[in-house]
């Protein structure tokens, strides 16, 4: 089962589910819109290796925006902090974002139950597109769980601005002694 808007302010309200800062006005039928960060995150190496930290650099979206390039994997953050310790949250890219050729978090829409802080949005965009701060980015729904609950404790816990992989962190031993 998914919250409906109304249902979102009052867990919001109860503590059941936490956006921070909450705007009403964000709320939608079934979701609550979440805005662009103003940082965002590019790879410096020409390919990037799953298996090691990689280098980024970081960016500053000003007053005027930022233009996206094609071709280029920009990693974006919400301006909000959101989490839930009951709720399944799931985060998608607005249409109207989509329609102007920006793919937005199409691998990894899922968030655990128990994570809570802003989520790092993969932004793609297909032609160039200006974006800016506190744009509408996309949009999160919440979901009824069923079963016991374990709640996250990963490595991207409290997030703050976007992060970059860690994916490096998942491995075992056993590649350092393979390499």
């Amino acid at each position: 089962m998914i919250l409906t808007g109304p249902e979102i302010t009052t867990a919001a309200a109860d503590g059941r589910l936490r956006i921070d800062p909450f705007d009403q006005s964000q709320v939608n039928p079934n979701s609550y819109n979440v805005q662009l960060g103003p940082t965002l995150l590019t790879y410096t190496t020409p390919v990037i290796d799953a298996h090691l930290p990689n280098p980024t650099a970081e960016l500053k979206i000003g007053d005027d925006g930022y233009v996206l390039q094609p071709g280029e994997l920009y990693l974006g953050h919400t301006l909000e902090e959101v989490g839930s310790d009951v709720f399944v949250p799931l985060l998608f890219g607005r249409s109207s974002v989509g329609r102007l050729g920006l793919f937005v978090e199409i691998t990894a829409p899922i968030g655990d139950i128990g994570f809570h802080g802003q989520w790092t949005l993969m932004l793609s965009p297909i032609r160039p597109l200006r974006v800016y701060t506190g744009m509408k980015i996309g949009q999160i729904m919440f979901f009824i769980a069923v079963g016991p609950i374990d709640r996250y404790a990963g490595k991207y816990q409290d997030a703050v601005g976007p992060q970059p992989s860690a994916y490096w962190r998942d491995l075992t031993p056993l590649r350092a002694v393979a390499s």
